[in-house]
């Protein structure tokens, strides 16, 4: 829950920032001046690209979190089988073998959006964010029925 609370917030301050900046460049278009108007159009433009990119991140975590509701409801998320150091952090042969086996089962089930989800949790355990995103995607796309773009190979 605290993750959610801090995600909200920093969206939050975020978007305020974003509205400052527009309206920064709201004001420096009205300037009349080429040089400050070609200024106050990248700061217009700027709050737009960023809040895309929040709206899509914020759309594939709500997406994320709804597939790991679904798969607790049916008992199969992922257990925490991982061996940690002292300080707490994942063993790295641990997370390897883990993410040896999730990669055969979803080998063994390529349609099957809950091996992609199990897949993407172990590729994030093994710290490998860019694949564990690109799996997550996979699932989620396999769940909502659409086609899922083959480039994760599992």
């Amino acid at each position: 829950m605290g993750g959610k609370i801090t995600y909200f917030f920093l969206a939050t301050v975020l978007v305020l920032v974003f509205g400052v900046v527009a309206m920064e460049g709201v004001l420096l278009l009205l300037t009349g001046e080429p040089l400050a108007m070609g200024m106050g159009a990248i700061a217009f433009l700027l709050p737009c690209v960023g809040g895309w990119f929040l709206w899509k991140n914020t759309r594939f975590a709500r997406r994320a979190q709804h597939l790991a509701r679904e798969l607790e409801a049916e008992g199969g998320l992922p257990v925490d089988e991982l061996r940690r150091t002292a300080g707490g952090r994942i063993d790295r042969d641990s997370a390897d073998e883990v993410f040896a086996r999730r990669r055969a089962e979803t080998e063994d089930s390529p349609d099957d959006w809950r091996c992609w989800f199990r897949l993407a949790v172990a590729y994030h355990d093994a710290r490998d964010t860019p694949r564990a995103r690109k799996a997550m995607q996979r699932a989620i796309a396999l769940h909502e029925g659409r086609p899922a773009a083959p480039s994760v190979s599992a």
